[in-house]
């Protein structure tokens, strides 16, 4: 493969990345919808987004370079905290089992740690 290729590919796999990122914030409600040109929440496309997120960095987890694994990285945290605050909204709670079943999938997964934007792995108990 070629440099021009590689390179291709990197802002390829960029784009599709962010181009889901606002696909979910579109589902999150956090931008306007261009089609419908309103700001409407469907949390389960948002959701659904974000596993198709988070699955990507599953399956591509050694295979990429570290500013694509960093630009996943923080797409999926931004996606994450936004849908736990959408959802606590939508159930007019603070944490409740509401929160917990909604977002299971989503808080099992890597979190950021404090201060050096690394994730630590979190550990199910």
């Amino acid at each position: 493969m070629s440099a021009t290729s590689g390179s291709r590919d990197a802002a390829l796999f960029l784009q599709l990345v962010l181009g889901l990122q606002q696909s979910a914030m579109i589902a999150l409600g956090k931008l306007m919808n261009p089609l419908t040109r309103k700001v409407e929440a469907n949390l389960e496309a948002a959701r659904d987004t974000i596993d198709t997120l988070a699955a990507l960095e599953t399956r591509m987890r050694g295979n990429l370079e570290p500013d694509e694994a960093r630009v996943l990285r923080q797409a999926l945290a931004e996606l994450r905290l936004n849908y736990v605050d959408e959802v606590k909204k939508s159930s007019g709670t603070t944490g409740t089992a509401t929160e917990e079943g909604a977002g299971a999938r989503l808080s099992s997964e890597p979190r950021p740690s404090g201060g050096d934007g690394e994730p630590d792995e979190r550990t199910e108990p």
